[in-house]
């Protein structure tokens, strides 16, 4: 687990503000909003994502049955706030055996959702077939949000995306067959919006994806 801010696109290391630049910088990808580091998965560790985002923080709210909140990243700084931020939960498969489920919430640009998708970055738009109806829909901040399947990425995931409250809705599922568990307009909430109950969200170990 990495104990400094890093690239959003690629996971490499960034430069601080300074003297010749008032921006986090990627050696790659130029100026970035800086992936923070990933914490083991807490209630208070959430709370501070929370506190920062700029950005809807989306949660499957209530969890599907079985189902645990497994860690939360956010791309931004204390000056900028939280302009991309990651939820993770996993729990069983609709198919039987594990599942794993990313929601990325981001600006335009930001490129956290398309790293987590294993797809070119920085946004899902070149990916996506809007012209035909959407694949699925979630029920986001009470609202029917559309998503699109998003070609390109590894077989090994099903990847949709859309645009929820003006931004960039990113939904990534571990294995591909769990992708199932969006055709049942899955509700999430923005716990931005949230009240106490979240206090009594149940917390798993923190998954791997988050580091990958």
């Amino acid at each position: 687990m990495r104990g400094e801010p890093s690239c959003p696109k690629c996971g490499g290391r960034v430069r601080a503000p300074g003297l010749f630049a008032d921006s986090w910088q990627c050696g790659v990808h130029g100026t970035v909003h800086p992936l923070q580091p990933v914490v083991p998965p807490s209630v208070e560790a959430l709370a501070v994502v929370v506190r920062r985002a700029r950005v809807p923080v989306w949660m499957p709210w209530p969890l599907p049955v079985g189902w645990l909140f497994t860690g939360v990243s956010c791309a931004g700084d204390d000056r900028s706030g939280g302009r991309a931020t990651a939820v993770a939960c996993s729990g069983p498969g609709p198919l039987g055996g594990p599942g794993e489920l990313l929601l990325i919430a981001e600006e335009l640009g930001v490129g956290l959702g398309a790293r987590y998708a294993g797809i070119d970055g920085p946004d899902p738009g070149p990916h996506m077939c809007v012209n035909k109806p959407p694949h699925v829909k979630v029920l986001a901040a009470g609202r029917p949000t559309p998503l699109w399947h998003v070609e390109g990425a590894p077989e090994d995931r099903a990847v949709f995306a859309g645009e929820a409250r003006g931004l960039w809705l990113w939904a990534v599922v571990w294995p591909a067959e769990s992708g199932l568990l969006l055709y049942d307009e899955l509700v999430l909430t923005d716990l931005r919006d949230a009240g106490a109950e979240v206090d009594l969200l149940p917390c798993g170990a923190l998954s791997p994806r988050l580091l990958t």
